[in-house]
């Protein structure tokens, strides 16, 4: 029985081509191969469909009555598989509308968020973006397409997920400008920072990365005041005589909206890289790939010494499951 199920594109248009041209020289050149290739793979072709397929003619090489009967569909065939290879998706920011949901911290909010908005606008007219807490169950969000991209410091994300790295932080203090035992000009050290009242940010993970340290070099931190987020702190530091340890980025942009005085922190606080994160799944996603253009393009700063290219830094730690 002729063993047709193993037909593929490359075998459809030869009998295309050789249908067409009514010759193998024509044909070969047509397929960027040798005359003896095409020779070999019609060989094994009038194999498979148990046919000579072409004979040869002074006219030419002619085709079989088979031939004949299944060029419709072979044709039909390719065209489909053409249409196929050009039906990559494309995304149009300046006429398409889409909704992008991206996960971020409330730090986020105010320092990225403002700029992204306002660049994804001008750019996207019909582009609307969602900003989704940071949770436990957002690699699946991202997996599924639920979700988009998330930004910041997420180390969870991990397998299955590219990453790239868009710029370091360390840490610095905030403080009242009249602070009553920090004199302006004056070092403010580890006793400083242990003798004065704290408000703290209690949730996230660069919280998470302050306590540790703290924890571990064993350094008195008295948290007059919890917080689950960071928009309430400038109008409480502007109010009170406490002090608050945060990232750098949101940390500058407190204090200039909060006129705060910017400390040198005390605590050798390891730094983090702020990232963008997205499933492996979306990688090659023409609207997943233009927003972390556009993410790239207001926020990458060199990162580890170095220019990062699209090619070397978007690796998944190790591939997705069933991958």
């Amino acid at each position: 029985m002729p063993d047709i199920d193993l037909l593929d594109g490359r075998q459809l248009q030869l009998l295309e081509l050789l249908y067409s041209t009514g010759s193998v020289t024509r044909t070969a050149e047509a397929l960027g191969q040798t005359q003896p290739t095409v020779s070999i793979w019609l060989a094994r072709l009038r194999s498979q469909l148990g046919d000579p397929l072409f004979v040869r003619t002074p006219q030419g090489m002619l085709p079989t009555p088979r031939v004949e009967a299944m060029i419709a569909t072979v044709r039909n065939v390719l065209e489909g598989l053409r249409a196929l290879a050009q039906a990559q998706s494309v995304f149009d920011p300046a006429t398409m509308p889409r909704r992008f949901r991206i996960f971020m911290t409330d730090a986020s909010h105010i320092t990225l968020l403002p700029r992204l908005f306002s660049q994804v606008r001008a750019l996207a007219p019909g582009v609307s973006l969602e900003a989704v807490p940071i949770h436990a169950g957002m690699g699946a969000e991202l997996e599924s397409g639920a979700a988009d991209l998330a930004l910041g410091f997420i180390p969870t994300l991990d397998a299955g997920f590219y990453q790239q790295a868009l710029y370091d932080q360390d840490w610095i203090c905030l403080a009242h400008p009249d602070h009553p035992r920090i004199r302006p000009g004056a070092s403010f050290g580890l006793d400083d920072y242990s003798r004065e009242a704290h408000a703290g940010i209690v949730y996230g993970t660069g919280a998470q990365l302050l306590d540790a340290t703290i924890h571990r070099l064993g350094i008195e931190r008295r948290l007059a005041l919890r917080l689950p987020g960071f928009l309430g702190l400038p109008a409480i530091l502007s109010t009170t005589d406490l002090i608050a340890t945060l990232p750098r980025q949101i940390g500058e942009t407190l204090a200039a909206i909060g006129g705060l005085r910017v400390l040198d922190c005390p605590v050798p606080i390891p730094g983090f890289q702020v990232r963008q994160h997205w499933h492996a799944r979306f990688h090659q996603d023409p609207g997943n790939r233009w927003l972390r253009g556009v993410c790239a393009n207001l926020f990458l700063r060199p990162v580890g010494g170095g220019p990062q290219s699209d090619a070397s830094m978007h690796r998944p730690a190790q591939p997705p499951a069933g991958a």
